[in-house]
């Protein structure tokens, strides 16, 4: 096994419910928008990867707001504006880290084993959860893929590829933690390995392709050996 790379939202921390969500909410009333996207409704938008995607389908569906006629900056503004609010929940502590993750972080340092996080989010928001819910002494043995170092989006292999690429790994060596269909689809394409820990919003998603999945890394058992076992 050489290395244990995770995804940021919905695997580190419960990220969309209760920080994206949120975040992109006091956004839009911060702008003098009407938009509030509930629990279902955002639920729905993740269907498509990428914040700047979401809104894009999200107006495109309900309508573009007629006080902000230039579409392209609107969206700019608004997610500049609800990455600096989600990095404040952030701070505010407000987002745990999910089960189990912090232990395995440390199995995997202690057993020499390279650690990466691959996100279609802003990678500096990625870079805060890392930072300040991970730590700096576990922080500062992972690496950050995020946000527009590739083109293409999950379910492409893209940011698992440009991962193996930059840190030598061999992709059949490495073990991915995803929480939902598009990231599995993205780390399989990479000819990576996949343990699917559901969030709250992927319990009802397709993870036929995945090694293993579980509720969360404690209760499923997940550990480094395990990750070894299944990797053969």
């Amino acid at each position: 096994m050489q290395a244990l790379i995770f995804d940021c939202d919905g695997v580190l921390v419960d990220t969309e419910r209760d920080g994206h969500r949120v975040a992109f909410n006091e956004a839009f009333a911060e702008l003098g928008l009407e938009t509030v996207w509930s629990v279902e409704r955002y639920g729905d938008l993740l269907l498509t990867a990428g914040g700047k995607e979401r809104m894009r389908r999200h107006f495109d569906e309900t309508g573009w707001p007629e006080s902000h006629p230039d579409r392209d900056a609107l969206i700019l503004a608004i997610h500049k504006l609800k990455t600096e609010i989600f990095m404040r929940l952030i701070r505010e502590g407000r987002m745990p880290l999910r089960s189990g993750v912090a232990r395995i972080v440390d199995e995997a340092i202690a057993n020499g084993i390279k650690l990466a996080v691959c996100s279609t989010s802003n990678e500096k928001a990625v870079q805060a959860v890392v930072d300040v819910m991970l730590g700096a002494e576990r922080s500062k043995h992972i690496t950050v893929f995020a946000g527009d170092a590739v083109a293409a989006k999950k379910p492409a292999p893209d940011i698992y590829n440009l991962a193996a690429q930059t840190l030598t790994l061999t992709p059949g060596q490495c073990m991915v933690i995803e929480d939902s269909n598009n990231g599995l689809r993205a780390a399989k394409a990479a000819g990576m390995h996949c343990t699917v820990t559901v969030s709250s919003y992927t319990g009802e998603e397709d993870f036929s392709l995945a090694d293993k999945v579980v509720a969360d890394l404690d209760a499923g058992g997940v550990d480094i050996a395990a990750c070894r076992a299944m990797i053969g």
